[in-house]
């Protein structure tokens, strides 16, 4: 094998830890974390949630969070799944996940009674025979310590099952007492009991309770429906049968019971859970900016842990103003406004790890203080106002998890971003090569015009009549013009392009407007027919002035360039609604409905025969668009019946303040 593949499968390994409420699985942990450093793989931490963990004491339970923040510290990726049989949900999640290595602890208590189930470790090592299994000694003290906490718990019912327990037991014998008056065999007043049982499973939280009520439903049954009656013998032997059947029945059905709701408690939250992630997905995918992601992370954080949130957004690698997000409408902000909790805040920012309430770095800060990351890049710091109270490691798991969704939009935004960005190099790209493309090709006829002519005025000047040389002087104005035209459009057009254009707006009169453009349009305009129709009334717009007259000027000189001699142009504006339009109308051949739709895009020149012959670049109706558009106005064209075209743009109305 050569270093290269060694290579390659080091980086492929995968170290899974899994995490409980020992005191030494921090050491567990440790180990797992070298070993991860080592083979430079993927670290996973995994918790299995099941019934047991609400079983847990305080201290426990404080502990289980410690261990779940270490591990994160420790750099592993914090995963929680839900079952009962821990063993096989290790195994699971490693076959899917690609688990090469499990690190796990292995107490050295040997089985106190030949009946007891076979260790974790040993449940594993058969699961999951295709993985690494590292067994690191566990502490024998604290596992006996943790099994009598149990035990107490397991055995001490609260006053509620008690009393939920009695009443059963009532219930059930006053049921039983009445079908025994009505006639009913015993098999019917013992199905009663074992429903009593099954009810009391269900709705009390202590399985002592459950045993209590199997074992009290059995005697009630004895003293009462046996013979003989109200004492504990019986005449007939196959009772005692009767008695040992309907007890295992009882206690079986307890015990399904139990674990039937056990299974629902537990599949509820990972319901939850689920709904929880499918709604944040759904809302981020529908988000659109940074402030849409940080109020989606904020209504759904709120709406898993109820508690008041702050955020701090980070932009260019710095801390901006927070937000204040109140699970209540009218919050307390002043909880929030403390100068002191800027230096956790800057903390987590450069550590990238977790601070503030309930962990050992700054733990006297009011709020726990999350990254919101992905990789190494971090896009906001979460703060929760914890009240030195402790998350559930379910909490927390799902906490974890809306985080990084968040993240992830915050990325797939980064990465829009970065598209847009490069599709607008790529378009100015396309723009200059198009224009260098265009120039070179259209710019050499006049220039060749100009030059051939200025060579016969030096060269034959004096053989040429005066007739000749006046032609020869006016095709050169009007290459030139046409050369001073077509450098105003390519220059306005690159700084609209490249975002360099500031329009100089004012309050100006559209007559001074349209009289100042018709002085600066074709020569040809000699050969048309130009009416102005001008409104009675004053019409003022809010405009660049200058932009504006070449918008009017190109509009009129592609009338004359494209209509035939002896044609009407005219030329109306006015006032309609809060714009101002002006209408430049001809009576020429027109355009067809496919050269409308393009007939503002750039470079685009159709297939309209030019009257002067002069080639046009498709500049001038582009540039007139983007103009139009950085005024916040709009241009259209449509058809002049019956013959020609009419271009109507549109303009905001301007308004004259007078002082007093």
């Amino acid at each position: 094998m050569s270093q290269n593949d060694s290579i390659v499968r080091e980086k492929q390994q995968h170290i899974l830890v899994c995490l409980s409420s020992s005191p030494s699985n921090k050491r567990i942990i440790d180990e797992a974390a070298n070993l991860a450093n080592a083979f430079h793989a993927e670290f996973t931490a995994l918790y299995v949630s099941n019934v047991r963990q609400n079983s847990l004491n305080e201290v426990d339970r404080e502990r289980l969070q410690n261990n779940i923040r270490y591990a994160e510290d420790k750099g592993a990726e914090i995963t929680t799944v839900i079952g009962e049989n821990i063993s096989f949900q290790i195994a699971e999640f490693a076959r899917i996940s690609g688990v090469t290595k499990i690190v796990i602890g292995r107490s050295n208590t040997k089985k106190f009674y030949f009946w007891e189930k076979q260790t974790l470790t040993e449940q594993l090592i058969m699961t999951a025979p295709n993985v690494d299994i590292y067994i690191i000694p566990d502490s024998k003290m604290d596992i006996k310590e943790n099994r009598k906490i149990r035990l107490t718990e397991y055995i001490i019912p609260t006053k509620k099952d008690i009393l939920i327990t009695v009443t059963l037991l009532l219930v059930t014998t006053v049921l039983g007492l009445c079908f025994s008056r009505s006639g009913f065999t015993e098999a019917n007043i013992i199905t009663v009991y074992i429903f009593g049982v099954l009810l009391n499973a269900v709705l009390t939280k202590s399985h002592f309770c459950s045993l209590i009520s199997s074992l009290c439903s059995v005697l009630l049954f004895n003293y009462i429906f046996t013979e003989p009656r109200y004492t504990f013998h019986a005449y007939e032997p196959g009772y005692y049968v009767t008695f040992i059947i309907m007890l295992l029945a009882a206690l079986l059905t307890g015990s399904l019971a139990y674990r039937l709701k056990d299974s629902a408690r537990e599949s509820a939250r990972a319901a939850y859970r689920t709904k929880v992630l499918f709604d944040t997905n759904q809302l981020l995918q529908k988000s659109r900016t940074y402030d849409d992601v940080l109020q989606v992370m904020a209504n759904q954080v709120i709406l898993l842990l109820d508690k008041d949130i702050v955020i701090y957004p980070v932009k260019n690698g710095r801390i901006d103003n927070g937000y204040i997000y109140a699970k209540e409408v009218y919050g307390n902000s002043e909880i929030y406004m403390d100068d002191s909790e800027d230096e956790v805040v800057q903390w987590v920012l450069k550590n990238k790890k977790r601070a503030g309430a309930t962990t050992e770095k700054f733990s006297e800060a009011k709020h726990l203080y999350l990254a919101v990351r992905n990789n190494d890049i971090v896009y906001g710091i979460l703060g929760i106002l914890v009240e030195h109270e402790s998350l559930s490691s379910f909490e927390y798991s799902v906490l974890l998890s809306i985080l990084g969704e968040c993240a992830l939009a915050f990325v797939n935004l980064d990465n829009e971003k970065a598209k847009e960005e490069a599709s607008m190099i790529a378009r100015k790209e396309k723009l200059r090569a198009n224009l260098l493309r265009t120039i070179s090709h259209d710019l050499r006829t006049p220039l060749t015009s100009i030059s051939g002519n200025a060579c016969n005025l030096c060269n034959h000047y004096e053989m040429l009549d005066n007739e000749t040389r006046k032609q020869i002087f006016s095709d050169i104005y009007d290459d030139s013009e046409w050369l001073i035209q077509l450098v105003e459009n390519l220059l306005s057009v690159t700084r609209i392009e490249n975002g360099e254009m500031k329009l100089n707006q004012s309050i100006e009169i559209m007559d001074d407007v349209i009289d100042e453009a018709l002085k600066h349009i074709d020569r040809n305009k000699v050969e048309h027919d130009i009416e102005v129709c001008r409104p009675e009334e004053l019409i003022i717009a809010n405009i660049d002035a200058k932009l504006i007259m070449q918008v009017v000027i190109n509009i009129v000189n592609n009338a004359i360039k494209y209509t035939q001699a002896g044609s009407i142009i005219k030329i109306a504006y006015g006032n309609k609604n809060d714009m101002v339009y002006v209408n430049i109308s001809d009576n020429g051949p027109g355009m067809d409905d496919t050269i409308k739709e393009h007939v503002f895009d750039m470079f685009y020149t159709g297939q309209n025969k030019i009257a002067d012959s002069k080639r046009s670049m498709g500049l001038g109706l582009a540039l007139c668009k983007s103009v139009v558009e950085a005024h916040g106005g709009s241009i259209e064209v449509k058809d002049n019946i019956p013959f020609g075209c009419i271009f109507t743009f549109y303009l905001k109305k301007g308004e004259v303040i007078i002082n007093e």
